[in-house]
């Protein structure tokens, strides 16, 4: 019921509405109106009033060093912590906030590219919108510091929640345990694609040797087994071809760790054995142009006999 004696002097505006504080009554447009013409009304309590207040009290606290800090550390984070690709500028800032509370103090110039490097690499190919990068970049700094620090992960986490961040030991763990399993995976897509690489140039070197052995060979030297020198040139390039498709099919153990260039010489000899005629490329000959001795020629063909078989049976 309607408090009559009450002169609703004392209004506010709260969610939209004008309630009177002392008897409670919301009050409606029109009689808010007369109060207000009649009282001054609720004038010192609006929400442009109320505004002002509130960034004259902040520009005051803010002149007190310590409120400031504090102010200023929580525009950091929430700048550089939204920020899906970070330049690490306001990391650095975080960095330094650590050491002013003696955390970190190790952290050189080396300790500090590698923090970077790592927290960008995992932003860049591994960061998933529901995960918290705070954690992530202070589980990086301790992997980074702790086995050359007195400092305990107690005090790292304390330091770490008096900067504002809501952290606990299991939390660290566990973000520590994904950066870890992260950067392995990382790691293996690395090794695998630099094995790749470094495959295609060894076979690439093989493709330009055999080559470059096999026309230094003249026709003179077979002319007794082949009619013509354009009949020879067929057999060569046929002779490449099918170098060509052998090396597909050898993988990468067969050959990191051999000669590639005797490898290749036992090839050639290899491909000569497969041909109808098996006279016309002789361990002899392929010896006088490939410079390498009728031994390692055997001893690679009998490598390439092993994985590939009888050259008289191997069939592409």
């Amino acid at each position: 019921m309607e408090n009559s004696k009450c002169p609703h002097k004392n209004v506010k505006q709260e969610g939209g509405e004008l309630v009177c504080k002392d008897c409670g009554l919301i009050l409606e447009e029109k009689l808010a109106s007369e109060y207000l013409n009649s009282y001054g009304g609720y004038n010192s309590d609006s929400q442009r009033d109320y505004e002002k207040r509130i960034r004259t009290g902040d520009s005051k606290a803010l002149q007190d060093p310590i409120i400031r800090e504090k102010y200023e550390r929580i525009k950091t984070l929430e700048k550089w912590f939204r920020d899906y690709q970070s330049d690490f500028t306001e990391q650095k800032k975080t960095i330094d906030l650590l050491k002013g509370h003696g955390i970190g103090l190790n952290i050189d110039n080396v300790r500090y590219r590698d923090i970077k490097d790592r927290y960008l690499r995992y932003n860049k190919y591994h960061r998933h919108t529901y995960q918290n990068m705070v954690i992530i970049f202070l589980a990086i700094i301790w992997l980074e510091i702790k086995d050359t620090t007195n400092i305990r992960i107690e005090e790292f986490i304390a330091v770490s929640k008096e900067l504002g961040h809501k952290i606990n030991k299991k939390m660290l763990s566990n973000a520590m345990a994904k950066v870890k399993r992260i950067e392995k995976m990382l790691e293996k897509k690395t090794d695998t694609s630099d094995t790749s690489m470094i495959e295609k140039e060894i076979k690439n070197r093989i493709k330009i040797v055999f080559q470059k052995d096999l026309n230094n060979i003249p026709y003179e030297e077979i002319s007794e087994f082949i009619p013509s020198k354009s009949e020879f040139n067929k057999i060569k390039i046929n002779m490449q071809l099918v170098a060509d498709k052998i090396l597909q099919l050898i993988s990468y153990s067969h050959i990191q760790n051999l000669n590639y260039k005797a490898f290749t010489a036992g090839l050639i000899y290899y491909i000569g054995q497969s041909l109808e005629n098996r006279k016309i490329f002789t361990q002899s000959l392929i010896e006088k142009y490939s410079k390498f001795s009728s031994t390692t020629i055997r001893k690679k063909y009998h490598v390439l006999k092993e994985i590939l078989g009888d050259p008289q049976e191997f069939k592409l």
